[in-house]
Parts: C-alpha cells; structure tokens; sequence
C-alpha cells in the first residue's frame, strides 16, 4: 500500500497562511521559518486531510477559528523562542 501524495496535515496549511499573514516570510531566513513551522506543528495535534475542500465544507466556522487561534499563539511561542535563542549562524 502506498499512501497517496495528497495526504497531508491540515495545519501546515494554517500555519504557512499565518506565516505570510504577519509578513515573517519577508522578515525571516529560510532556516528560522523551517524551524519556527517545525516548532509550530509540534504544538498542534494533527488533522490529516487528502482534499482542502474536506475541511471547507466539514469544518465547523468556530472550530476553524479556533486552530487559527491555537496557531495564532503557537507562533507567538515559537518566534519567542527562536528569537531568545538565536543559532550561531543568525
């Protein structure tokens, strides 16, 4: 058995949307938003998905609010961290 392409984690979708949204993308190294998306995902329980549409019309508007809430504050956690503990090449 194979598992298909498709099939990935809701939340990375959620959390590289956010990552634009605060313009971290433009701010940031490609290495600081690999681990700040690592860190991010980490804190988040996962929610695999095949087709984005599945989660447009299944999901629930105040469920949705809350994992971009629960995202909003994961990234905050994460910069927090990432900015208190540089990596000697930063």
């Amino acid at each position: 058995m194979k598992l298909d392409d498709d099939i990935h984690n809701y939340y990375e979708h959620l959390v590289l949307e956010k990552i634009v949204a605060l313009g971290l993308d433009k701010k940031k190294s490609s290495d600081y938003l690999a681990d700040l998306t690592c860190l991010v995902l980490n804190q988040m329980p996962p929610r695999y998905i095949r087709y984005e549409v599945d989660m447009a019309f299944y999901l629930p508007a105040s469920e949705r609010q809350q994992m971009e809430m629960n995202v909003a504050q994961a990234i905050e956690n994460a910069t927090k961290y990432l900015d208190e503990h540089p990596k000697p090449s930063e």
